[in-house]
């Protein structure tokens, strides 16, 4: 039996949304099929084409749930069932991320330790986000608290400073759309492109600076 949709939920469930609402992340769906296929391409090695694969699979699930979501659930039910699968694929693009920089910067068993930790906070958040979306405020704190572990990459990525900057740059412009989406400020113009809209064009800064890191290092290995 399906559970009650509680009335906090249905509020944004059954909202009505802004016109651009999901076209940015529709958009770059399409076009993070023929960005994950030129990553792998560029690996010069089995273990950075690994690496890629992972990545590009993570950022193309992730964009293809985000547009799936916005563009086309439209039944109330369907839309809680993809808001959670949503909110969670954020999650799988994290370690999705992490995946081929741990593979390339890190050796033995601190590569080893570092994805075990990273893919476990990851499906903690995949559980939060599916079972308990309403925790909304704990699974954003959860996305902060594993963006920002790849601090810990720092010093072996020192001696790289432009992916270094591409990291930082793409952390910040995460960051700043967590703090738009939970704010849900600034709201430009709600009926067309509303604060929501701003958080995905964040999400797509973001997400184009880590992809330009991570072709780097791939392409350098």
């Amino acid at each position: 039996m399906n559970r009650p949709v509680p009335s906090a939920m249905l509020d944004v469930l059954t909202a009505v949304r802004p016109r651009m609402r999901g076209r940015l992340h529709q958009i770059v769906f399409f076009l993070s099929i023929p960005a994950g296929v030129v990553v792998v391409a560029a690996a010069g090695t089995t273990t950075a084409r690994l690496g890629a694969l992972v990545y590009a699979c993570s950022l193309t699930a992730m964009f293809a749930t985000s547009a799936a979501y916005h563009r086309l659930a439209q039944s109330v039910r369907a839309r809680l069932w993809m808001r959670r699968a949503d909110h969670a694929m954020i999650f799988v693009l994290i370690a999705g991320s992490y995946t081929p920089v741990c593979l390339l910067v890190l050796e033995g068993a601190w590569r080893a330790v570092a994805l075990s930790v990273v893919w476990a906070g990851a499906l903690v958040g995949v559980g939060f986000k599916l079972f308990l979306l309403h925790v909304m405020r704990f699974g954003n704190a959860l996305y902060l608290v594993l963006g920002w572990a790849v601090l810990a990459l720092v010093p072996q990525l020192v001696e790289r400073p432009v992916s270094l900057g591409l990291l930082a740059a793409g952390g910040v412009l995460y960051t700043s759309g967590t703090v738009v989406l939970t704010r849900r400020r600034p709201d430009p113009v709600p009926e067309v492109f509303g604060y929501h809209e701003v958080w995905h064009s964040l999400v797509v800064a973001a997400a184009a600076c880590h992809y330009a890191m991570i072709l780097l290092l791939v392409a350098a290995s």
